[in-house]
């Protein structure tokens, strides 16, 4: 069996293990490519028919090609999308000078609400270990406690297949099937599956993102690449890391430590 169908297998075999042991699961899609090939990997899991919600956190300062492919694919997809946005700190005018501030208030309180609402207590997100040094030390079921906080000093070990996927003091369990991924395996799927994503991460006029999100956090690096071909040779070929269009004062170690620790995705 080739790479890319066993990191698929393994992905699939956690998606459904999820499946089996939350009453209340649901998936965060940022509409990236990495939560979009865990989307992509959901429907493959139960047959195109997700059995849960797709949940989309929304700070109100995404790409509009984001809220147009998102909004173009839960329908096509027949998704249940449910969207989160922290109302009461766009009310009162949040203001994105503050990295650190903003997504935790649009972010990660916004996801705070929601769980609130629906009372999720499993939560599939797409995030890798080579994407940033702070979630290296993530576990495929990473558990969140009451104060919704993750203990990076103390994760559960998880060895030959077992995974810690319950634990009755936690709020909610955060499920990572794309852990063991990286960023070129995420291309070389997309290939394959013929899968489709935002054209934001195509070049036009000498640029492209290699990382999307909130509009005036992301900036585009120079790249003629328009095709996934393009795209993996472009990958083959640069020592520069995925995120460093990414605000930097956000991806700032320490920050981002912050961050996560306060329930950050």
């Amino acid at each position: 069996m080739d790479k890319i169908s066993e990191l698929e297998n393994q992905s699939i075999y956690l998606i459904r293990e999820a499946n089996y042991h939350f009453r209340n699961l649901a998936m965060l899609w940022s509409i990236g490519k990495d939560s979009t090939t865990l989307l992509w990997l959901c429907r493959k899991a139960f047959f195109g028919k997700i059995p849960f919600p797709v949940l989309h956190i929304d700070t109100s300062y995404k790409f509009k090609e984001i809220y147009a492919f998102r909004d173009e694919y839960a329908a096509k997809w027949g998704l249940e999308l449910l969207v989160a946005r922290n109302e009461e700190a766009l009310r009162a005018g949040m203001s994105h000078e503050s990295k650190l501030e903003c997504c935790n208030a649009l972010k990660t309180n916004a996801l705070k609400q929601a769980i609130a609402k629906y009372g999720f207590d499993g939560l599939l997100l797409g995030i890798r270990r080579d994407e940033h040094g702070v979630r290296a030390k993530e576990r495929y079921f990473s558990p969140r406690d009451e104060q919704f906080k993750w203990n990076y000093e103390d994760q559960p070990p998880e060895l030959w297949d077992q995974y810690k996927s319950r634990a009755d003091e936690d709020t909610h369990i955060r499920i990572h099937p794309l852990l063991h991924w990286t960023e070129k395996d995420i291309w070389q799927y997309v290939k394959r599956e013929n899968m489709p994503f935002v054209d934001l991460y195509r070049a036009q006029d000498g640029k492209r993102y290699r990382s999307i999100g909130c509009e005036c956090c992301c900036a585009p690096i120079d790249s003629t690449a328009w095709t996934v071909d393009e795209i993996i040779e472009e990958l083959e070929m640069t020592s520069a890391g995925e995120r460093e269009g990414r605000a930097q004062d956000k991806e700032d170690a320490n920050t981002m430590q912050k961050l996560r620790a306060l329930g950050y995705m």
